[in-house]
């Protein structure tokens, strides 16, 4: 993966994707990894987490994993799912995070030199297309290795830099013996400073 060290960067990363992809892999993410991987590579201003909860569960499964995110370095967007019942009676959930990424990637576009996108969904190409006119470089992450593949076609051609998943994984995974982190007192870690917002952001 090409990344410089003078670039001022930004994550983008939609969980349920990443989710998807991870498991396809059959690996679990270390968050903390992960930004320590992107913040010694780079001038890293921020990451974005972006998670679709319900809300007619008591306790969401998600829930460990979201809160121990915006104490550790993470910029939290989350929003409601909504569920409902498909013309086969099958329970589904609606609760895509699509446009909460275009808008913040769009708004962050001036002042950042490269946008790490993680997802597969073509339906973001236009934004990646309108990021890289303002003169940002697009690194889009999913994988094709998964069965089945889940990047997109077009987007894969659009990005400036197509990252497979299975090549940096070993970078951040964590081994399965690790306990899942549990949200107790915020732990202070060097990448604390990016869950603080940034003026320049605001």
């Amino acid at each position: 993966m090409i990344i410089h060290n003078t670039e001022r960067t930004c994550l983008f990363i939609d969980g349920s994707s990443l989710y998807s992809a991870s498991r396809g892999l059959s690996f679990d993410v270390d968050y903390r990894k992960m930004l320590d991987f992107f913040a010694k590579r780079s001038h890293l201003l921020r990451a974005y987490y972006y998670a679709a909860i319900l809300d007619t569960e008591e306790y969401s499964p998600i829930k460990p994993l979201t809160d121990w995110l915006s104490y550790n370095g993470y910029f939290l967007v989350t929003k409601t799912a909504r569920e409902y019942t498909d013309q086969n009676g099958r329970r589904r959930v609606k609760g895509n995070m699509d446009i909460e990424i275009a808008v913040d990637m769009m708004e962050a576009a001036p002042r950042i030199d490269h946008a790490i996108l993680f997802t597969g969904d073509s339906d973001f190409r236009r934004v990646v297309e309108s990021v890289q006119r303002l003169g940002v470089r697009v690194s889009v992450v999913s994988s094709m290795r998964s069965s089945p593949p889940l990047i997109g076609d077009d987007l894969r051609r659009q990005a400036d830099q197509f990252v497979e998943l299975a090549d940096i994984a070993e970078e951040f995974t964590r081994r399965q013996a690790e306990p899942r982190p549990r949200p107790t007192t915020p732990v202070r870690h060097p990448a604390d400073q990016f869950s603080e917002p940034d003026e320049s952001f605001s």
